[in-house]
């Protein structure tokens, strides 16, 4: 049995990150967790849809109205609104969380996609619609635990992988920033929304400037710039604070995630 296995994904700047993937005993918690919320939901929902149909067959009945075909579809709705239930869940949760339900966020584990990316609608609404065929027969569990990636057949079809959620590490940084690295970073956290930097992106950006200087000069310009870009796009930064290149941006990123941060990343 594999306790710890890990996964190298190439993000779209070709940036290589390490997961440890989640592993079906963290999986199995997390939809055990997901399971116990959808069975509340779902039996409250049947309990009012009882009392709506009591209802309405007594005043069928009162206004002597055949009703005799309306049972059929006293029956089929719920049986199609439950479904609605089931896969709008997991749908809901992780697309508005970035790849987490409440399980999957106790059990601290999130669904990424094979670059490495958050997970959206697509992603998402395959994984669920998926659900109900892993469900049967375990199919889910024995994928997992005879494939390499510990993938379902969900995570297969829409090109997703489910790891651990790892922190950032704290402390000072394994290399060399420029001076000017502290004014980015103290410019950056007056005017930008760090919180919308998911750990899973400020990894990208540590794990560049970690290699950068394996790089050669123009594959560090390519991917410097194009990582600027996205990180940019993801803080929704319209404008920079002020001209920078586009590694001193990113140095001052990793400063200011750090800043903000590092004191819930030690609790």
């Amino acid at each position: 049995m594999k306790y710890f296995n890990r996964i190298t994904l190439y993000t779209p700047e070709s940036v290589a990150l390490e997961f440890t993937l989640a592993g079906i005993g963290s999986r199995a918690f997390a939809l055990l967790v997901d399971y116990h919320i959808l069975a509340l939901v779902i039996v409250v929902f049947i309990f009012l849809w009882l009392a709506l149909s009591f209802q309405l067959t007594e005043y069928l009945l009162q206004r002597n109205i055949d009703y005799s075909g309306l049972g059929n579809w006293l029956i089929a709705i719920p049986f199609l609104i439950v479904f609605v239930i089931f896969v709008g869940y997991f749908i809901f949760f992780e697309t508005l969380w970035k790849g987490q339900t409440p399980g999957k966020k106790w059990a601290k584990i999130r669904v990424i996609q094979d670059n490495g990316q958050p997970v959206g609608l697509r992603q998402s609404t395959l994984r669920a619609l998926l659900r109900p065929i892993d469900d049967t027969l375990f199919l889910g569990f024995l994928f997992i635990v005879l494939g390499k990636q510990e993938k379902r057949i969900g995570d297969w079809a829409a090109g997703t992988v489910v790891v651990q959620e790892e922190l950032p590490p704290v402390g000072s940084a394994a290399f060399p920033l420029s001076g000017q690295a502290q004014e980015v970073a103290d410019r950056l956290l007056a005017v930008a929304d760090l919180t919308q930097l998911l750990p899973d992106d400020f990894a990208i950006v540590r794990e560049y400037l970690q290699r950068r200087n394996q790089l050669s000069a123009d594959a560090r310009a390519t991917t410097s710039l194009n990582l600027a870009k996205q990180v940019q796009k993801v803080l929704t930064l319209d404008k920079l604070p002020f001209d920078m290149t586009p590694d001193l941006f990113l140095e001052g990123v990793y400063l200011a995630y750090q800043q903000q941060f590092g004191d819930r990343w030690l609790s």
